[in-house]
């Protein structure tokens, strides 16, 4: 590889990692913390972003200074996502458990640390919304489908995900699970009861119930849940929830070629 080849890679890779970076901040990110957060000086990330406008994936958002993802992503990452199979068999049973339920229902996949949500549906019924939007990435830690695919992995790698998460890992609310320990005696218990539950450990006020989505070989490489507020949960009861939710779960793994022992 020549001198000029090697920098344009290098130029390409940078672009891509401001473009990863700033999906995670859907309302805009500064230069200076883009900067820090891309480990590359303001002048370089400037120039980045002033090729990536011209080219339309990034434009000024409103505080000034800062900048944000446009529509342009949006739509090569929507024709990814329907370039997916599991998205056309598994939104069928996802539009009828949102319909039964009135509740917030979220789809993930597994990608590497993170669950990646690729559906979304809108509660029909209830009143609260979630902040979560499709291409979020998900700690595996702190969200209930996060720690379905923690439950569903290999032993040895729960110690793994701890070191390369340790500048990641926090105490959000007072639920927050943050030991190795605590978190097998929980991975252990969501392995015995098939679902998992996050229990305000991402967001006061806010409840997950999510169970696992298996393959035709077992595997756990996607998650569906329903999100509500705390005080709603209560107040209809996890009995009333679960079993929809269990069973759409169950039919999503069926067509994916799944056989319950």
């Amino acid at each position: 590889m020549t001198e000029k080849e090697s920098s344009g890679s290098q130029t390409l890779v940078r672009g891509l990692k401001l473009l990863e970076l700033l999906s995670q901040y859907p309302n805009g990110c500064p230069l200076a913390q883009l900067s820090e957060l891309a480990q590359l000086n303001k002048s370089t990330v400037h120039r980045l972003l002033q090729s990536l406008q011209q080219e339309g994936f990034v434009r000024p958002a409103p505080t000034t200074g800062s900048y944000r993802l446009t529509t342009k992503c949006l739509a090569i990452g929507q024709r990814a996502l329907s370039s997916l199979n599991i998205l056309h068999i598994a939104a069928p049973h996802l539009e009828a458990l949102n319909l039964e339920l009135g509740e917030t229902v979220n789809f993930a996949m597994r990608e590497g640390n993170h669950a990646i949500l690729i559906y979304k549906l809108e509660p029909t019924t209830g009143m609260m919304k979630t902040r979560a939007y499709i291409g979020q990435r998900l700690q595996l830690y702190c969200s209930g489908m996060g720690k379905l695919f923690l439950a569903y992995d290999k032993p040895e790698y729960i110690p793994q995900y701890w070191q390369q998460k340790h500048n990641v890992i926090r105490q959000l609310t007072a639920n927050t699970i943050t030991t190795i320990p605590e978190m097998e005696t929980e991975l252990a218990k969501i392995r015995q009861q098939q679902f998992a539950m996050d229990d305000e450990e991402n967001e006061l006020g806010v409840s997950c119930i999510a169970c696992p989505v298996f393959d035709n070989q077992g595997k756990a490489n996607y998650a569906v849940s329903i999100s509500l507020s705390t005080a709603r949960l209560s107040q209809l009861g996890f009995n009333i929830l679960y079993p929809a939710l269990r069973i759409t779960a169950q039919k999503i793994s069926e067509e994916l070629g799944w056989h319950a022992e």
